[in-house]
């Protein structure tokens, strides 16, 4: 099995994995480090979770596929992939695109419950996933529109 770390500096680089050689490979991103794919099997988890949750199942369409590659699409792109996303969307405006949502602390913990569970698939290096698991957190809280 392939062990990562992640320096937690300032601007949380260099990313780091361990090659099969034993050498220590230092990349720039996260997409660098577990390739596209990764995003693609993180967003299908998220929404295998989202697909059975009562509070989170009702923000949805009933056909989750354009959610999952929208998803995929943003988190690869934030992480230092390619700008498909934004080629496809234009500016992720994540806020605007979610305001039509009333999104309070039920649904953000809801929805970060679901992105822990999917991201703790993943096969991060536990230093690793707290690093995306931070800006997911951050990202759940700007997008809350709703008082309690």
């Amino acid at each position: 099995m392939t062990r990562q770390r992640v320096s937690l500096g300032p601007e949380r680089k260099p990313w780091v994995r361990i090659a099969p050689d034993g050498s220590e490979v230092v990349v720039d991103t996260l997409y660098d480090l577990v390739g596209s794919d990764w995003f693609d099997e993180l967003a299908k988890r998220f929404y295998d979770g989202v697909a059975a949750d009562s509070v989170l199942r009702p923000l949805y369409p009933d056909d989750l596929d354009g959610p999952t590659h929208r998803l995929s699409g943003f988190l690869r792109q934030y992480w230092g992939g390619p700008a498909d996303y934004s080629a496809e969307r234009g500016h992720p405006r994540l806020r605007m695109r979610h305001a039509p949502y009333v999104i309070g602390s039920e649904q953000r913990d809801a929805w970060l419950q679901c992105m822990a569970t999917a991201l703790a698939g993943g096969g991060l290096a536990p230093i690793a996933e707290s690093a995306v698991m931070e800006y997911f957190q951050s990202a759940a809280q700007h997008l809350v529109n709703a008082p309690d």
